[in-house]
């Protein structure tokens, strides 16, 4: 397939055309929600952010909010990444995932991973929520923490998932959607073109995780997403299969999602998710040890992956594995 948009185009300004076509996302969420969110849920598009101001002016302001947040992130996410590959020519199977199929249960593991990080990272989310900023960041300190209580205020207003129903939307809309989508952009697209553009894996990885953790304009919670972050880039270039980040993505969204769906019917007490507070010591270090052993053993068993004769075509392997 020839696109028209050169492959051979810089990354800066593939990077560039991948913002352009995000915007683009966005505006045709925008139609859309105007279209069929404000007839289904009496919210117009204008009046969604007066939503968090004031949520319980209407009853239909979470859903109509969470209508919204899906189809945005649906066209911003996923159908702006995937045009922009349709359109440099790219055939998206080999171009994406250019390695051989993995064995089903390396990708389950690649998900457990994520469990087993969680008392590591709940320290880190400890300490960077403690985080107090010197006398001349005063100024952005008070804009990042205006930004965490608007955050935590939308998180409160959308994490309803009180019913099977509410759960079900909230695992597609938290979890799938953002799997898929996030995993297309920061390592598709962003980690794939830095690495084009320096020639360096690691520098790759950790400059895409660092865009995303920043996009989320959280900055108390911003070292533990770059760590999630770095470590789906590393699980994507090591496995060459973007499943892989994709599974590891949702089992991490959706598993605070099933959490609070047990929290909120009662099934589970004295455990507050959404606590910053970290886990007793003991945990945490038993977290490293099983998170340290099965990474090495994904990285061994991915890096034994044979590359796709149909993926040698599509990328410049070679350099990779040279990197690798």
């Amino acid at each position: 397939m020839k696109g028209f948009i050169s492959k051979d185009a810089h990354p800066m300004l593939v990077l560039l055309l991948l913002i352009a076509f995000m915007i683009g996302g966005i505006f045709v969420a925008y139609f859309l929600y105007s279209v069929l969110g404000e007839p289904l849920y009496g919210v117009s598009i204008f009046q969604l952010a007066d939503t968090l101001a004031n949520p319980t002016a209407n009853p239909n302001a979470a859903a109509a909010l969470m209508f919204y947040q899906g189809i945005t992130s649906f066209f911003m996410f996923i159908v702006a990444p995937l045009f922009l590959l349709l359109a440099m020519g790219y055939h998206l199977g080999p171009y994406l995932s250019w390695k051989e199929r993995p064995a089903f249960l390396l990708v389950l593991l690649s998900g457990l991973l994520i469990i087993l990080i969680m008392p590591f990272n709940s320290l880190v989310i400890n300490w960077n929520a403690g985080i107090h900023f010197p006398e001349f960041l005063k100024g952005f300190e008070e804009w990042a923490r205006t930004e965490e209580r608007q955050a935590e205020q939308m998180t409160k207003l959308l994490a309803d998932f009180s019913t099977l129903p509410l759960l079900l939307v909230g695992l597609v809309v938290i979890a799938v959607i953002p799997a898929i989508g996030e995993e297309l952009i920061f390592r598709g697209v962003l980690q794939r073109q830095l690495h084009r553009w320096t020639g360096n894996m690691h520098v790759a990885v950790w400059v895409a995780a660092l865009v995303f953790a920043a996009i989320h304009v959280q900055f108390f919670g911003f070292v533990p997403r770059a760590i999630l972050g770095a470590l789906f880039g590393y699980l994507y270039f090591w496995s060459g299969r973007l499943i892989v980040p994709m599974i590891a993505h949702f089992v991490n969204n959706g598993f605070t999602v099933f959490l609070l769906y047990l929290q909120q019917t009662k099934q589970m007490t004295g455990f507050d998710v959404e606590s910053t507070e970290a886990m007793p010591w003991y945990t945490v270090l038993l977290s490293v040890v099983l998170s340290a052993a099965v990474l090495y053993y994904l990285y061994q068993r991915f890096m034994d992956l044979p590359v796709r004769p149909e993926g040698m075509a599509e990328v410049e392997v070679a350099r990779e594995e040279e990197n690798i």
